[in-house]
């Protein structure tokens, strides 16, 4: 068997370089905000009895304290500008990072997207709500992308976030956010954070009170306003994390007025990225694209 620290790197050789991604920055110059270096090395959690998804295994990763981001530029023959930052999910536990993540930039730079894959930091910090680290670091590489923008041949006015499950919650959070979530660093920090446009892949946490009890009150952290971006969401009615969640922020958004597109499936359960399988939710990628390209993200076909 391959030793472990190889067997790591091997994977996330995999989940990057390969794919003709940019080497990984970290987002910050030094320590993260109020990290205290005391959670242990980052480290591949994956586990032998984690089930497959699409008869294929997956790399979670856990323990993140240095938060990096990844650019993966679109071919330069198809590059559309648009550019997307994607949350891979985890339950703010770890990252599921090659099935939510670089399997999802590869797929974005297929039709002409920019991907930037962010590895925001996880688990759950103790005595900090779940979302408020990540949602430092995600802020952090808005700005720090947007500063990047004329450099790297992408439109700043089109940069969007694309999340899944706890993923899919952060990008509403950031989405929401209206200040700066940390003391600011440098220059970069005067750049928006907001992103043009999300992207919601069978989000979790949204509603203020547990969605399997039926809530459809949006939580206070992702509140719809006349800010939040348009938006696109998919989620299968028989998700364990409940469909409610999407319900509940979808009506907010139609309250008031915030573009959005919605598509919910009687099967497909959680966690399956973009992995094709029997069920036809796993078909998202094609209507997310769709949707792109009547939001004028993407050209006309």
């Amino acid at each position: 068997m391959t030793p472990y620290p190889v067997r790591y790197a091997l994977a996330l050789l995999a989940a990057g370089i390969c794919l003709g991604a940019e080497p990984a920055v970290n987002l910050w110059p030094g320590a993260a905000p109020g990290e205290k270096g005391d959670i242990g090395p980052e480290k591949d959690t994956t586990k032998s009895t984690d089930p497959l998804i699409a008869g294929r295994g997956l790399l979670h990763i856990g323990n993140v304290s240095v938060p990096t981001m990844t650019f993966y530029p679109a071919p330069a023959d198809k590059n559309t500008g648009t550019t997307v930052v994607v949350c891979p999910g985890g339950g703010y536990y770890i990252l599921a990072y090659d099935l939510e993540g670089s399997e999802i930039c590869e797929w974005l730079n297929s039709i002409g997207v920019n991907a930037v894959l962010l590895k925001y930091r996880v688990p759950r910090r103790e005595g900090r709500p779940d979302y408020e680290a990540p949602l430092q670091d995600v802020q952090r590489t808005f700005v720090t992308v947007r500063s990047h923008a004329k450099e790297w041949g992408i439109n700043p006015d089109r940069i969007g976030v694309l999340g899944f499950s706890a993923g899919g919650n952060l990008s509403a959070v950031v989405s929401a956010s209206r200040a700066l979530s940390y003391p600011k660093v440098d220059a970069m920090d005067d750049l928006s954070f907001h992103p043009n446009f999300q992207i919601l892949i069978y989000p979790a946490y949204l509603m203020k009170d547990n969605a399997e009890h039926g809530s459809l009150e949006v939580a206070p952290e992702v509140t719809v306003d006349a800010q939040t971006p348009p938006t696109f969401m998919v989620m299968a009615e028989d998700d364990p994390v409940h469909v409610e969640n999407v319900l509940g922020y979808a009506i907010a958004l139609k309250k008031q007025g915030t573009p959005m597109e919605l598509h919910v499936y009687p099967t497909g359960g959680h966690g399956y990225g973009m992995r094709p399988t029997k069920d036809f939710v796993t078909s998202w990628p094609a209507r997310a694209a769709d949707w792109m390209q009547s939001r004028g993200l993407l050209p006309a076909k």
